[in-house]
């Protein structure tokens, strides 16, 4: 215990826990999106479990890939040449689970246009607590990838990186409800949050493909669309 406290008040150490924690939040805010969005297919008694265990299944997936470094790090290798292009398992996992967002959130931006009431439903009838924490499971691997890889290289101790982690699943789950709710309530923004998950698998695939498009890209676009559906926000209340 007091290797673990001196090890936390050591300056270098701390300085890198506060900015892997500031890391996984801000990276962790397009897993709260997918969740929220897949927790409002279930019954309304079922949310805010399926978001819970949503969270739960994203801490232990993020601690299972920092205990696999060494798994994670060959999964960079290049298993087969395809038109002078190595493609790792890594490659892979980026493309089907950008491949995943992109389906899954036009499918859900589809449902929102063309849908009706009774169709929804039906919709939210049919999703099962299990299948959707399942999804929040399988894509959270692909988020934590880059981010594992990230805080492996931030930090040469383990109790580090889990502790950022930690404190990142922490946070979510205080700002998983609000922003569930926010979203929920204003269908311009799920609108928006469906569009930007779809940037996002593009940016997977495009990663997948080793065409890197700058996440500082990504964040501007997402933040200025922010700014721009604020103050549409902000007119519309003051008019009611």
């Amino acid at each position: 215990m007091l290797d673990l406290i001196s090890l936390l008040t050591s300056p270098e150490n701390l300085a890198s826990l506060i900015t892997l924690t500031v890391l996984e939040i801000v990276l962790g805010v397009d897993n709260i999106i997918f969740l929220a969005i897949l927790a409002a297919r279930l019954p309304k008694d079922k949310q805010k479990l399926g978001r819970r265990l949503g969270l739960l299944a994203a801490l232990v997936t993020r601690l299972a890939l920092l205990f696999s470094v060494a798994w994670i790090i060959s999964l960079s290798e290049p298993i087969i040449t395809i038109a002078g292009l190595g493609i790792s398992w890594r490659d892979i996992m980026l493309l089907v689970g950008g491949l995943f967002l992109i389906a899954k959130s036009t499918l859900e931006i589809h449902n929102e246009v063309e849908g009706n009431g009774h169709d929804e439903d039906i919709s939210i009838a049919k999703a099962s607590l299990w299948m959707v924490v399942m999804q929040i499971a399988i894509i959270d691997i692909v988020f934590s990838l880059d981010t594992v890889m990230t805080a492996v290289g931030m930090s040469d101790h383990f109790e580090i990186m889990a502790f950022a982690v930690l404190a990142a699943v922490v946070v979510m789950i205080f700002a998983a409800e609000p922003i569930a709710a926010f979203v929920e309530k204003h269908p311009t923004v799920k609108m928006l949050a469906l569009s930007f998950l779809i940037l996002i698998g593009v940016s997977l695939v495009a990663d997948a493909m080793h065409f890197h498009i700058p996440k500082a890209y990504l964040y501007f676009a997402v933040a200025f669309s922010i700014g721009v559906e604020s103050l549409n926000l902000w007119a519309k209340a003051r008019k009611t």
